[in-house]
């Protein structure tokens, strides 16, 4: 593993950096275990959201011809996916990019389907749940593989450092989109157990799965402690410390949550 300040000066440079191994095999398959049985438990309840993104992009590419199962908050319906969130080495490498203070914005849990399971054209995430200092970041946690056949996350190394480029999430076409084809950005293989961390600025996206496997990840969503999000955030908020202190939490705002 690199060090502390490896890490910073690769993400700064590059706006992401993969972890291998962070989880131990044992772990990766406990966690394993807890996602399909969420995965079950969406299908027993009748709560599965079998989602297909629109858009004009995405449409070109396949995507409106695909499927992706996905949900919010996955330590909403397991206790090991919580203390997955808080495990040490998971928080370590986090620290290092973030600072001593973590705060978790929300968890995803996707499964892309078997042969055609569903792409993502390029985009960054800022506007969906901007923050004030934009020091939002993600963290994949790979609990299958994640080849290129399987349709793996692909960056633009240093496209961080765009900022906040004007388009639309990447579902609509865009002259700073035309620059940056999915085609041509960087594969970003991985194996379960190895978590891949990314700025909200990075543009990333992802090929069809193309396998006879499903691909399964949980992304958590984390920003620093002395940041917060602005009032426009089309995702849940749970302000939970994952290490540290929250140095803008208010009683008013813990009594509302």
């Amino acid at each position: 593993m690199d060090t502390p300040q490896q890490i910073k000066a690769f993400f700064e440079a590059n706006g992401y950096y993969l972890a291998r191994g962070l989880f131990k095999p044992a772990e990766i398959a406990a966690l394993e275990k807890e996602f399909d049985f969420i995965i079950g438990e969406l299908a027993r309840t009748g709560d599965i959201d079998n989602t297909q993104w629109g858009g004009e992009l995405q449409k070109k590419i396949g995507g409106e011809k695909s499927m992706i199962t996905h949900t919010h908050n996955v330590q909403c319906f397991s206790a090991a996916w919580l203390q997955a969130c808080q495990a040490k080495a998971f928080l370590d490498v986090a620290e290092a990019i973030l600072g001593p203070d973590i705060i978790l914005h929300h968890t995803k849990l996707f499964q892309k389907p078997r042969e055609n399971g569903m792409p993502f054209t390029m985009h960054q995430d800022w506007s969906y749940f901007p923050s004030v200092k934009d020091t939002m970041i993600a963290g994949i946690i790979h609990v299958s593989p994640a080849t290129d056949e399987m349709g793996c996350l692909r960056v633009y190394p240093g496209s961080h450092k765009l900022g906040r480029a004007a388009h639309t999430g990447g579902q609509e076409p865009s002259e700073l989109l035309e620059h940056y084809p999915l085609e041509k950005a960087t594969v970003l293989e991985a194996q379960p157990g190895d978590v891949l961390f990314f700025h909200y600025f990075t543009l990333h996206g992802s090929k069809h799965n193309r396998s006879n496997q499903l691909r399964k990840t949980v992304l958590v969503q984390m920003h620093a402690g002395h940041d917060e999000i602005e009032d426009k955030n089309y995702h849940p908020n749970v302000r939970l410390v994952l290490r540290g202190r929250n140095h803008c939490m208010s009683r008013h705002v813990a009594n509302s949550l």
